[in-house]
């Protein structure tokens, strides 16, 4: 790589890690923890590249895309960060930002990326942004996997388009969230918005009463593959004959549509002309990292929302990551509701979850094709495979070692902390390693110790 590279984050260790990658890769590197440093240097026309997180010490590095676009037109930006929502990635495409990656960051990742922003020629114009908008609480589109990332950065390459967008995926899982999100910050923003069912589409004018209701927004077709024969006809008609004023097409459907047309159950000429781009939304129990960034998010808006405060007890979120979740992320929230509301204590706790839950049993692991007395590795094969699986076919980013060896070390952590009451000398011993060892992990892991008495 050659070039000059502008990084502003207020994390030191980042600075310094990419300040010492850019720099063996060839490139000269400016470092600053200030946004007012970075708006200085891009205005003295320093720098090829910036990379920049969003929160700042001084401002908002996303707020400072639209003026960075222009006074230097053409200049990439690379965002990072720790909000591991679909708004970053939507509000980064909105910006024009070069790329956006979640933190943490796979490196060599990211040096890819920077040497694609260096190579390219871009010639973007000067334009009017539109105002970067607040973060969408009421969206749980949260994430830091690397297959919701990779659905973020989708939806915010493709919501400018008009191709028709087809999301597949268990219920609860985030489809129609994820379809509002492409029409509320897309250019259609102030155009309609029209949820269409099979049961809409009946009677001669059904489909040409959605249409003028959504004329110029977006239609978005629920469970389509419930519709009957008449009803696929009458969507396929209105996709063939749609002129410049006609609301884009969306569809949700939990089925597998491919099989559907296998069985003769759906028109292949409907299902072709929906999946112009298809995303498939992960069930939660294949985003176990996910769970607690969920949970967290929840418990902070149904507080505000409703004026009370819970925390949720680390043997409690223990049982959060293992339990199977059939609802999905819709179950996640529901149950999490419930808890604010009954818990009597501060801490929600294992009992009460449970209970919630439908007993100790229902909290246990019982995935999808689990065997029973099944061993670790076996266990671990399937969550594997499922992984790789998920990157239809392409490889996922490099470091899965590392990835997967803390996907293990934390629960295995927090379970023997839980065992040992807190007791981080027992614990270490229970895990055959040294005290100090474990005090880093615990920190590395962001792992939070709470200490208990035993009643005698």
């Amino acid at each position: 790589m050659d070039g000059t590279v502008l990084v502003a984050d207020d994390d030191r260790t980042i600075r310094t890690v990419l300040t010492q990658a850019l720099t063996r890769a060839g490139c000269k590197v400016h470092a600053t923890s200030s946004l007012m440093t970075l708006m200085r240097w891009v205005e003295e026309g320093k720098g090829d590249l910036v990379i920049s997180d969003v929160i700042m010490p001084d401002g908002n590095g996303l707020e400072a895309l639209p003026r960075i676009s222009r006074i230097r037109p053409g200049l990439p930006v690379i965002v990072i960060s720790a909000q591991n929502t679909i708004m970053t990635a939507i509000q980064a495409a909105e910006a024009e930002a070069f790329d956006y990656l979640p933190k943490p960051f796979d490196l060599p990742d990211l040096m890819k990326r920077c040497a694609r922003a260096l190579d390219s020629k871009r010639k973007v114009a000067a334009a009017v942004v539109n105002p970067v908008r607040e973060p969408g609480d009421d969206l749980p589109l949260v994430g830091r996997t690397a297959a919701m990332q990779a659905l973020y950065r989708l939806v915010a390459k493709v919501m400018n388009t008009d191709l028709p967008v087809l999301i597949t995926g268990e219920s609860g899982t985030g489809k129609s969230l994820i379809a509002r999100a492409i029409h509320d910050f897309s250019d259609r923003r102030s155009q309609p918005f029209v949820v269409a069912q099979a049961s809409d589409l009946g009677g001669v004018d059904g489909i040409a009463v959605l249409v003028a209701k959504a004329r110029g927004g977006t239609l978005l077709v629920e469970e389509v593959a419930d519709f009957d024969e008449d009803g696929q006809s009458r969507l396929v008609r209105m996709l063939d004959v749609a002129d410049d004023h006609a609301p884009r097409v969306l569809a949700t459907s939990q089925a597998d549509l491919a099989l559907k047309v296998e069985e003769g159950r759906l028109r292949k000429d409907l299902y072709y002309r929906l999946g112009g781009v298809s995303f498939n939304v992960p069930p939660l129990r294949e985003r176990v990292e996910d769970i607690n960034l969920l949970a967290d998010h929840f418990m902070t808006r149904a507080e505000r929302e409703m004026g009370m405060t819970r925390r949720i007890s680390q043997p409690a979120r223990n049982i959060l990551r293992v339990f199977p979740w059939p609802g999905n992320v819709r179950q996640l929230e529901n149950v999490l509701k419930r808890l604010l509301v009954t818990s009597s204590e501060p801490d929600i706790g294992a009992a009460e979850l449970e209970s919630v839950l439908g007993g100790p049993q229902a909290a246990e692991p019982a995935r999808a094709g689990a065997v029973e007395n099944e061993k670790l590795s076996q266990s671990v094969a399937r969550h594997l495979k499922r992984y790789f699986d998920l990157h239809n076919g392409q490889l996922p980013p490099a470091g899965v070692y590392d990835r997967i060896l803390r996907e293990i070390e934390l629960p295995l952590i927090e379970i023997a902390l839980d065992a040992t009451a807190g007791n981080q000398a027992k614990c270490a011993d229970l895990l055959g390693i040294n005290r100090n060892t474990l005090r880093k992990k615990i920190t590395e892991l962001d792992i939070r110790v709470t200490r208990r008495r035993k009643l005698m």
